[in-house]
């Protein structure tokens, strides 16, 4: 009776949780992630706080990279690919350098956080391999 119920389950979720949804789930839930951090670092529309900088020069300190160009490059990446992520537009690309901003960070920054990069990198693996499914831009205008 329990496995009865169980296969019914996972029938129904079959039919209910598409990779279109799972996609739009996942896009809108990672540029929720990633667009509190870039709007952490900025003052109005995007004035990069002295706070972000100090950030980049006193607690990230990433090898082979001026602080301040760090700063830039990732407040700017973190709204640009956020905007992309909810849009569908791009998805693949803006998924792409989500993760490897994921891997300087656990590499460079927070090496502890690992579970946190880990779950952010399942579902940008995700991304990458199903892109932004039907309910995207991608899908309109046919990007693969």
């Amino acid at each position: 009776m329990i496995l009865r119920a169980y296969h019914a389950f996972v029938a129904l979720a079959h039919r209910m949780l598409s990779n279109d949804l799972l996609s739009l789930v996942t896009r809108l839930g990672v540029a929720g992630v990633f667009f509190m951090s870039g709007r952490s670092k900025v003052d109005g529309i995007l004035h990069i706080t002295d706070g972000a900088y100090s950030l980049f020069q006193e607690d990230y300190k990433l090898p082979l990279i001026d602080p301040d160009l760090a700063a830039h490059l990732a407040t700017y990446s973190e709204h640009l690919f956020s905007i992309l992520l909810v849009l569908g537009l791009f998805t693949r690309l803006s998924a792409l350098a989500f993760l490897g901003m994921t891997a300087v960070i656990e590499i460079f920054v927070y090496p502890a956080a690992w579970p946190t990069h880990l779950s952010w990198a399942a579902l940008l693996l995700f991304l990458i391999a199903k892109g932004g499914g039907r309910f995207s831009l991608d899908r309109i205008v046919r990007i693969p």
